[in-house]
């Protein structure tokens, strides 16, 4: 089955969809790019969304999972800014984030069910309302397919570069093209960080259809990441679908699965820039267990393994302390027996059999001074595997971290 190949482009390459992005003024940095609206085209566009499981919910995560549930999963136009999380405002955040839809719907000629809301940023500070309708008029005169890069810039935060992937492939002889955003660099652990993705297509996808495709997407690509260990209260990842390639998806179908296989790949791009991205990450690592007893357990050693400080921070300094790998598995929760257990560093044993192997410390150390390698733990206990990217953990991040309001 032919696959998806990268392309350049942006979220206005499939057909349908166009953006624009402005400075309002919500970042303290003068000019900086902080407003950004998403719109498309076709009427019927089918919408799905995945949002944080943090029960401090920002604002426009409720919003926008309340407009999704009564369109019954449509919505065309997506308004998100950055500099302020619109989270913990109490109900003046609520107004905000409702009256931006409002505005929002009023000037593209929707109900304001059709418009989602998205906000990233700092925390507890009131979102000034006026700062978003004064500038409506000039995100709507702007919208272009060509604008989709600038979205791409107007959504981040302590991120250092813009994050998209674009994926064409044809079906049925026609073209279909995959797009996506996201944003993210710290706050990162999400169990759908501070992260947003936006993702488009035009395929047809029916609005329930692409909510599962999404979800299973999400599970394989944005859940399984961590920079720090924090689940932010604004993690959205919302997925429109334009259905303008006439090129139809259904679940279970050939088309189908190749439509899964791309959104997923769109996802594992997107989520892999994130880590690579972490503040003040030098190095990722992808964490593969393998010999689980079971998939729960299998997943419970590798996100422990992943969210470790003293972990990360011995990928940070090239040190191959695998003891602190087995401590980690050992305190996961799942059913272990040290005495099984094998670790490696790419290839090379650093412990066998939960004993170390006399390995060479040079060669470990290159091995871990690589900017990607991968921590191999088998439990030998079962078949299950899971696996997760994480990222070194440096003093930038304190420094990031420390100054971030002010």
């Amino acid at each position: 089955m032919p696959g998806w190949d990268a392309t350049e482009g942006s979220l206005g390459t499939p057909r349908g969809f166009r953006a624009a992005a402005v400075a309002s003024g919500i970042k303290k940095s003068a000019g900086a790019l902080d407003l950004a609206l998403l719109f498309s085209d076709a009427p019927q566009t089918a919408a799905a969304g995945v949002f944080t499981s943090n029960r401090a919910a920002a604002a426009p995560v409720i919003l926008s999972q309340q407009n999704l549930k009564k369109s019954r999963g449509r919505a065309r136009a997506i308004i998100v800014n950055s500099g302020n999380a619109n989270a913990c405002t109490g109900r003046a955040g609520t107004k905000v984030a409702e009256e931006t839809a409002r505005a929002a719907a009023k000037r593209l000629g929707l109900s304001p069910q059709e418009v989602l809301v998205a906000s990233t940023g700092v925390i507890g500070t009131p979102l000034k309302l006026d700062l978003i309708l004064n500038q409506l008029p000039t995100l709507q005169e702007n919208l272009s397919a060509e604008n989709g890069p600038a979205l791409a810039r107007a959504i981040m935060t302590t991120d250092t570069f813009p994050k998209s992937a674009v994926f064409k492939t044809k079906i049925g002889g026609r073209r279909v093209s995959l797009a996506g955003v996201a944003k993210g660099a710290g706050m990162i652990h999400p169990h759908m960080a501070t992260m947003l993705s936006f993702i488009t297509t035009d395929a047809a996808v029916d609005p329930r259809s692409l909510q599962k495709m999404l979800w299973a997407a999400v599970d394989e690509s944005f859940n399984r990441i961590t920079v720090d260990g924090d689940t932010s209260t604004n993690d959205t990842v919302v997925a429109l679908a334009s259905g303008l390639s006439g090129v139809s998806i259904g679940p279970g179908s050939p088309a189908g699965r190749r439509f899964q296989a791309g959104l997923i790949e769109l996802c594992q791009a997107l989520a892999k820039m994130i880590v690579q991205d972490g503040e003040g990450a030098t190095k990722v690592a992808r964490i593969e267990v393998s010999g689980a007893r079971n998939a729960a357990d299998a997943e419970r050693v590798a996100r422990a393994i992943a969210n470790s400080p003293l972990v990360k921070t011995a990928i940070a300094g090239s040190d191959p302390n695998w003891g602190r790998i087995l401590c980690a598995a050992g305190y996961s929760g799942a059913r272990i027996d040290p005495s099984k257990v094998d670790i490696r560093v790419n290839d090379l044993y650093l412990c066998r059999h939960g004993i170390e192997t006399g390995f060479n410390e040079a060669a470990a150390r290159t091995e871990l001074d690589r900017k990607e390698h991968t921590l191999r733990v088998d439990l030998h206990q079962g078949k299950a595997r899971a696996w997760v990217w994480t990222c070194d953990l440096t003093h930038d991040y304190i420094r990031i971290n420390a100054s971030y309001r002010s």
